[in-house]
């Protein structure tokens, strides 16, 4: 205390007149005389009680003590939880995952609180680090530059021709390719796409698009673009999209009819068949999800789900699924192909993709996986002859018998396999994995051209060679799909050697494929100077470059599968924790 606070307290005590301190110490002297008699008279009766009364008494007080005990510790409790509510969850690195799945929590957080919780980290991205990442780049601005000059709006160029080629007329190779341009940090290439989109891109034509395609090509690369940029304009595209592709869902099964006008919101099967391809109708689920998530509105997730609950109580073959299914009736085509390669592929991968998205919480998408692999262990994967390799086939229409082909497209098989195990999947997984990679290289390798044809064929009796290659099925559509495991492969086990088996492949794709205006499909790669088909179809920039750029990168985590999962035409989603 201050010498000036002392010497005002002085001063008021000694303003108090001398009357009214006699007249408070009288005061006080009353009040604890009647406090005195007070107490005297309440020992008084306390005493005059019976030992019952007291007893009771007694118990009263105790009840009320305990009970006041319990909601303090109850309020206590309530704030502990809510604190550790409160903080994020920490992704868990994948090799601790487990197949075990935890509880999930009993509150369920509203759609809103999930969007600004998993919708507002940006990922950052450096550009290529060394030069086998600036070839695939320089590669990238060739196809753009030849794209732009020779077909800009439209969805393909012909680029030996040099002439533009439409599909659903919706720019696909400017909206594909986009975020391949942005992880890449191509900024210029990244704004003249992004500002097409904003002003040229419209789904109010009356023009029947696929609804499978649109939806992995264009709502995938929107919800990419969006999450990579927090850009309102992408997700207000893919929006307007959502809700029109909704009307493939308004089947009498809520099974996806194939087509869509996305005009007129009118859904329809495709004219040469009543029934849909069962890898299209079960290869949206990842985007539709994702809609959901990112806009607020449950109505695509809740539709997309459902079909994937449909197909989870049809009757399969040891998990394996015919490649047709009718959307009327909701039943699969009796004894249609069954394979892993075209109209079967996707349903396998998206089962898994479908259980990490959701933060491995969905377990019957995880048990039809694990029986699909096993139903692919027991039925579908043999030896070839002499040396034995591993290689996927598939049951014929009709009387089901093995048939020894397998198509490129099989070629995601290992990356998914591999990406299963690690999520904490079998060993065997990675086994299979590696012995199936192997053989897709040897698929490239047993060529002059080192490309691979679009199918292979294997021999199982006693033979000069394992495979061989049918002219028809010679040709190269410059997929991704080996490049693709690859990068899962590289991302998880850090061995180099699956990057020096993508340059080969890239530098086979220099060789052969790049023209003056771009890369072009080839027609048979048995042949060491290949014909041109004259074709550079979308996913060559949204895929297959995209996984070479990553496959090369020094940092292996470029794309982190502990936070993104990859839909089928290769855009990062971000994985949610329910």
């Amino acid at each position: 205390m201050n010498e000036l606070s002392a010497d005002l307290i002085d001063n008021r005590e000694q303003a108090v007149p001398q009357k009214w301190n006699a007249k408070l110490d009288t005061s006080i002297f009353i009040t604890d005389q009647n406090q005195v008699i007070s107490h005297r008279k309440i020992l008084r009766r306390w005493n005059q009680l019976s030992r019952l009364q007291r007893s009771l008494v007694y118990a009263i007080l105790i009840i009320i003590v305990t009970i006041l005990v319990l909601l303090y510790t109850s309020k206590l409790s309530d704030d502990n939880v809510n604190k550790i509510s409160s903080n994020k969850v920490v992704q868990e690195p994948m090799n601790n995952l487990s197949l075990v799945n935890e509880p999930v929590a009993p509150v369920v957080p509203s759609m809103k609180a999930v969007v600004e919780s998993e919708h507002n980290e940006r990922p950052t991205f450096t550009g290529p680090t060394n030069a086998r990442q600036v070839a695939v780049v320089q590669s990238f601005k060739h196809a753009w530059k030849g794209y732009k000059e020779h077909a800009w709006g439209h969805d393909n160029l012909k680029p030996v021709s040099g002439m533009a080629s439409d599909w659903f007329s919706l720019g696909l190779t400017i909206v594909d390719s986009l975020d391949t341009a942005y992880i890449m940090g191509l900024n210029e290439e990244f704004e003249e796409g992004r500002q097409w989109i904003k002003d040229q891109l419209v789904f109010t034509k009356n023009k029947d698009v696929n609804f499978f395609e649109v939806t992995i090509r264009v709502l995938g690369a929107l919800l990419s673009n969006y999450h990579f940029t927090q850009d309102r304009m992408f997700l207000d595209k893919a929006k307007d999209l959502g809700d029109r592709l909704m009307a493939a869902f308004s089947s009498p099964s809520g099974i996806p009819y194939s087509d869509v006008n996305l005009g007129t919101r009118m859904a329809h099967a495709p004219e040469w068949s009543h029934y849909s391809t069962t890898a299209e109708v079960t290869t949206v689920q990842l985007e539709f999800r994702e809609l959901s998530r990112a806009s607020g509105n449950p109505v695509y997730e809740d539709a997309a789900a459902a079909v994937s609950e449909k197909i989870h109580q049809l009757p399969k073959k040891h998990g394996l699924v015919p490649i047709f299914i009718n959307p009327n009736t909701g039943h699969f085509l009796p004894h249609a192909t069954i394979t892993l390669g075209a109209r079967g592929d996707s349903y396998y991968e998206y089962l898994l993709k479908q259980w990490i998205q959701t933060g491995k919480t969905i377990n019957y998408l995880l048990d039809d996986y694990m029986t699909a692999i096993e139903g692919v262990r027991e039925y579908l994967a043999k030896r070839s002859s002499p040396n034995k390799h591993l290689f996927i086939g598939e049951l014929s229409a009709g009387s089901e018998s093995f048939n020894p082909k397998m198509d490129h497209l099989t070629c995601f098989l290992p990356g998914t396999l591999a990406l299963g195990h690690a999520y904490g999947l079998p060993d065997w997984h990675m086994t299979m994995a590696e012995e199936l990679l192997y053989t897709c290289y040897l698929t490239y390798a047993a060529h002059p051209s080192f490309l691979a044809p679009e199918i292979t064929h294997f021999n199982l009796a006693s033979a000069t060679d394992d495979m061989y290659t049918k002219t028809a099925d010679s040709h190269n559509l410059l997929r991704p799909e080996f490049v693709e495991s690859l990068w899962y492969m590289y991302q998880i086990t850090g061995n180099t050697t699956f990057q020096d088996w993508g340059w080969q492949i890239f530098q086979s794709l220099e060789k052969h494929a790049k023209v003056p205006n771009g890369y072009t499909s080839l027609a048979n790669v048995k042949s060491e100077k290949p014909l041109q088909r004259d074709m550079m179809e979308t996913f060559f920039l949204s895929e297959t470059l995209k996984y070479l750029y990553l496959l090369f990168g020094d940092d292996r985590y470029i794309i982190d599968l502990n936070k993104y999962v990859i839909n089928s035409e290769a855009h990062p989603l971000p994985i949610h924790k329910n």
